[in-house]
């Protein structure tokens, strides 16, 4: 290795410890300079008039003094002489490897007399200059029981002990910004549900909610990403305003934006999840709420130097806001298009909706009570929510009364229509369902519905005529008054026949038949 080649910093720490009165063992010890090259220099400093232990030196003195022995270098200039011409092996070398080691095998293949500190102070020149962007986001930490970020982190693969089925499985984290107190769920899905869920049982755990959490921008948080307007998934949204949180989405592929939950996902993986034989989903939320209690929230954290969990009750739980007394109850929001049957699908049950919303697409709102159907916002209908192979949940209201008149019929709504209609409509129900049969119920039907087209006094006249001629059938009730003869006087009735003994001797040549007369 050639001879190494010293500049004004390595004159300046000789002179400096030399000045402060350390011996020539120590100084060749501390500095690893040998002891005859010391000598040479410190005779320097002596020639100038100074001597160890002098007070008032300061470095700009020294500096004085390297400019005045040597005139002719400059602190850089030994490097930039000897190394600008393998500046472009140099550059190439550090895309792949260490400077240390790049330095190693510039001096084994070319012999160049630099020293190691020499390069690396020639290799900061070679670095491009920072820019504004390679700052990371400046995010200190918030007011008490203000922040709370939350993301999912894989912890790896499981086989289920039971089903022998092997999945994946994540932790849903969810920790305070200025206590580090978290709270850890795990799930095989990351659906709405789950997402959801860890939330409710996060809040349950801390016994207070915060005033925002700061979230990725999957799909179940964030419906559609966006820095200015995100918009927030429904369901996400409406457990919000029941816990009364703002959602916060950080920026999209921007992880540094929530650094305080990204850096425990690799603790969590090795301290909870790695190793541990897990027999269930439930055994793995109990460990976990377990250890995010008695251990990770006891440790005394690096950054903050407290426990995570002492921080959060002394500072961050009075200033959170207050846990409601009923837990928020999952609902599910979904599309789905109105049949021609008047049915509107809600995970996989049908139910009825009022048949004006017959094809239009519909918001589906499931709980685990209710089932409700809007129509931009305003909500069209409610049912109890069925379970999967019901049959489909109808509302007889929903549909055309036409439509349901004949399900719905029996003989003693029939009678009570009728008997609205008027008193001869009645009589006449009442005697075509006095053999009280179904075949009878679709004339009556019939009868009833006339009065839809020619109103109830007409059709109680009607049914007046044709009872009085002896015919009160839908025919010829329906004919009457096709006819008009609704509107006609009945006739008089026919005198009475005259008692059998009159006629023994025969009809009188005079007397006539009765002309017929018509309904």
């Amino acid at each position: 290795m050639g001879r190494r080649e010293f500049t004004m910093r390595d004159y300046r720490e000789i002179w400096e410890h030399w000045q402060a009165g350390d011996s020539l063992r120590a100084l060749e010890h501390n500095l690893g300079v040998d002891r005859h090259t010391l000598r040479k220099y410190i005779a320097l400093a002596e020639a100038a008039g100074y001597r160890p232990g002098q007070p008032g030196v300061t470095r700009a003195a020294w500096q004085a003094l390297y400019r005045q022995t040597f005139p002719q270098r400059t602190p850089a200039q030994p490097a930039q002489t000897l190394l600008t011409p393998y500046q472009d092996r140099i550059v190439a070398g550090l895309a792949t490897n260490t400077v240390t080691t790049v330095w190693r095998r510039l001096v084994r293949d070319t012999g160049c007399p630099v020293s190691l500190r020499t390069f690396r102070r020639y290799c900061t020149t070679l670095a491009p200059p920072p820019r504004a962007t390679d700052v990371t986001v400046w995010r200190p930490d918030p007011p008490a029981g203000e922040e709370v970020p939350g993301d999912y982190g894989l912890m790896g693969p499981w086989t289920d002990p039971r089903t022998h089925k092997r999945q994946r499985i994540w932790a849903f984290c969810l920790g305070w910004s200025r206590s580090r107190y978290q709270f850890v769920w795990l799930t095989p899905p990351r659906d709405q549900a789950a997402w959801c869920a860890a939330h409710v049982a996060a809040f349950t755990f801390f016994g207070v909610v915060p005033h925002r959490v700061v979230l990725d921008n999957l799909k179940t948080g964030v419906a559609q990403a966006d820095w200015y307007d995100p918009q927030v998934n429904r369901s996400y949204a409406e457990c919000a305003a029941y816990y009364g949180f703002l959602v916060d989405p950080a920026r999209a592929v921007h992880p540094q934006d929530k650094p305080r939950v990204e850096r425990p996902m690799p603790y969590v993986r090795d301290a909870f999840w790695t190793g541990e034989p897990w027999l269930s989903l439930a055994a793995m939320n109990a460990a976990a709420a377990r250890w995010c209690r008695d251990e990770a929230g006891q440790r005394l954290h690096g950054t903050t130097g407290r426990q995570p969990a002492v921080h959060f009750a002394a500072e961050e739980q009075a200033a959170a806001h207050a846990l409601p007394a009923e837990p928020w109850e999952l609902a599910t929001w979904t599309t789905a298009t109105v049949g021609p049957d008047a049915r509107c699908p809600g995970q996989r049950v049908l139910y009825s909706v009022p048949w004006p919303q017959l094809h239009r697409r519909l918001d589906v709102r499931v709980s685990a009570r209710e089932v409700r159907f809007y129509w931009q916002d305003p909500g069209v209908k409610i049912h109890v929510r069925g379970q999967r192979g019901d049959p489909p949940h109808d509302d007889p209201a929903d549909f055309p009364p036409d439509k349901v008149a004949s399900d719905q019929a029996t003989p003693t709504r029939c009678r009570e229509q009728a008997a609205g209609l008027g008193p001869h409509v009645a009589t006449v129900v009442d005697a075509l369902l006095t053999p009280q049969t179904s075949a009878r119920l679709r004339p009556v039907l019939g009868i009833l519905r006339l009065a839809d087209t020619y109103g109830a006094a007409r059709l109680d006249a009607a049914c007046h005529r044709a009872d009085a001629f002896g015919d009160p059938r839908y025919p010829t009730i329906r004919t009457i008054l096709l006819k008009a003869w609704d509107r006609q006087p009945l006739p008089r009735p026919a005198p009475a026949a005259p008692a059998p003994g009159a006629w023994l001797r025969g009809p009188s040549p005079l007397s006539t038949v009765p002309p017929r007369e018509t309904p």
